[in-house]
């Protein structure tokens, strides 16, 4: 199919195409009315291929995307949003795409838009530099977008002091409410406290928890509705033990957890809670490595669910995020007219596979 350069870049933009008139290849501006001539067909059929509009023939719509790359006809986005008051476009500023759960979180975004008729403009945060709202939020103002989505996974320096852009909506992605925008995450504290107590009713008081990277805003909630939930039973924490996400890191930790496992002694702990499932994963494969069973020996859960489909035979017990309806959630607010400032932590769902050994009876 015949696919203009332009038209990748603008699903869902309602756009008109009286006035607009852009610079051809040759120097000279190329207008609707010139686009149609060269395809053979009316104006309005212009129209109605800018805008994505069904009723026109696939033969017709080759046509005229074919007249618009070879005059180099543009849509001016610009002056459509002047006369309808919009661009139809939300902006989201993302701090590494390649996590499984930002990929969901993504995904739950791009199907509101679909459904909105936006399109949705991205910039990635990469690598480990440090950045602030202020900075995510300037980059992204500069794009043509009705609002913003600001994903945290990291706590910015300017978190309480930063100021949106006026008459631009903007909804930050952190467990942290805001005083100025609307904030939505997965319930990271209330994960861990599900969690804990239902490793507290299968009988496991002797625990270890696995955390994620000291500067994740996830693991810090994580590790906050452990020790916390530990501590309103009136059991002691254990040294908590630090991994990056990883499963080599949970591995690594796996190896430690089995040693004090097979030294015996009243402490020896019984199950395992890693913050997030690939490291639950690397926990369970050193614990089996070193001789022990899972779960008769030790008990292990995850947190995120995010290994079906990747791993066969997937047996993790573990917490479901709705990482879609997080993205959907938060595209919702940025589009949204209400005044309000909200702190929404949307919550999970236990999933029971075969990892955890009920100590009762």
């Amino acid at each position: 199919m015949y696919d203009a350069p332009w038209a990748r870049g603008i699903v869902g933009k309602q756009v008109s195409v009286e006035g607009m008139a852009q610079q051809t290849r040759n120097g000279h501006s190329a207008s609707a009315a010139e686009v149609a001539a060269l395809a053979g067909v009316s104006r309005q059929t212009v129209s109605r291929v800018v805008n994505g509009v069904p009723n026109v023939t696939e033969k017709t719509r080759k046509r005229v995307l074919a007249a618009m790359e070879e005059l180099g006809f543009r849509p001016n986005f610009a002056g459509a949003a002047l006369r309808g008051g919009s661009y139809r476009s939300i902006g989201l500023c993302m701090y590494n795409i390649t996590r499984v759960g930002n990929l969901a979180t993504l995904e739950g975004i791009m199907q509101a838009a679909r459904e909105h008729d936006f399109a949705v403009t991205m910039i990635e945060m990469g690598g480990d530099k440090p950045y602030t709202l202020a900075d995510a939020s300037r980059r992204m103002v500069e794009r043509p977008v009705d609002g913003m989505i600001l994903n945290m996974n990291r706590m910015a320096p300017d978190f309480e002091e930063f100021v949106p852009q006026p008459g631009v909506r903007t909804v930050i992605l952190s467990m942290y409410a805001h005083p100025r925008c609307t904030t939505i995450d997965s319930d990271q504290y209330g994960s861990c406290e599900l969690l804990t107590n239902y490793l507290l009713e299968h009988g496991h008081s002797n625990m270890r928890f696995v955390a994620g990277p000291e500067n994740s805003i996830s693991s810090r909630f994580r590790e906050a509705g452990w020790r916390d939930t530990l501590g309103r039973a009136h059991v002691d924490a254990a040294p908590m033990l630090r991994g990056d996400w990883s499963a080599d890191s949970g591995y690594a930790m796996g190896e430690r957890i089995a040693a004090e496992v097979l030294a015996g002694g009243s402490q020896a702990p019984t199950a395992v809670l890693a913050a997030n499932d690939q490291m639950a994963l690397g926990v369970i494969a050193a614990l089996e490595n070193a001789g022990l069973s899972v779960p008769d020996d030790v008990s292990v859960v995850g947190i995120d669910d995010a290994l079906e489909g990747l791993v066969p035979h997937n047996r993790l017990t573990t917490l479901r995020f709705d990482l879609r309806g997080v993205g959907k959630l938060a595209f919702e607010a940025a589009i949204g007219e209400s005044s309000s400032i909200e702190a929404i932590h949307v919550p999970s769902t236990l999933v029971e596979r075969s990892t955890v050994r009920d100590m009762r009876g």
